[in-house]
């Protein structure tokens, strides 16, 4: 990804206000014109700077009331496969390769605590998988944000 400059970061900025905001709302408020912004926003969207929308979603919406954290431990060298067998199962809606003890970070989005423990099960007949762990998210203290190292960004350039 190339070196986000002054506008790049002003746009970033006023998209975090309004996500929902136009391309031409965008140009007014920035005092850039339409095509500008336009072919701004082509190349931050081609250089990696825009996560999938699927991130604004919420699994509760569509009746999955339970987020949970699984630590999953597996063999090292079944980890490629592992990850493809999970990437298929529906209700894992992120998962992270971690350092240390813990290989796997999986979030899960379940119904109920019974489809909890279903999902739990699935993993762990995932050849492979020697151990999970799994902790409910009682909350989000902290949601998801770019905001403030956007802020700094700012601050920097």
């Amino acid at each position: 990804m190339s070196a986000l400059d002054h506008v790049d970061l002003e746009l970033l900025n006023a998209l975090a206000e309004d996500h929902r905001a136009t391309v031409v709302a965008l140009a007014e408020r920035l005092g850039l014109s339409r095509n500008t912004v336009q072919a701004r926003m082509a190349k931050l969207e081609r250089s990696g700077v825009f996560l999938s929308f699927e991130r604004a979603m919420s699994p509760a919406a569509l009746g999955y009331a339970i987020d949970a954290i699984l630590h999953v431990q597996v063999r090292q060298a079944d980890l490629p496969r592992i990850t493809a067998e999970l990437q298929e199962i529906p209700e894992v809606v992120q998962c992270h390769g971690l350092s240390g003890p813990v290989d796997l970070l999986v979030r899960v989005a379940a119904m109920d605590t019974q489809h909890l423990f279903d999902i739990d099960a699935r993993i762990l007949a995932i050849d492979g998988v020697e151990r999970t762990e799994t902790s409910l998210a009682m909350g989000e203290v902290i949601g998801y944000r770019v905001r403030p190292l956007l802020a700094a960004a700012r601050r920097e350039s």
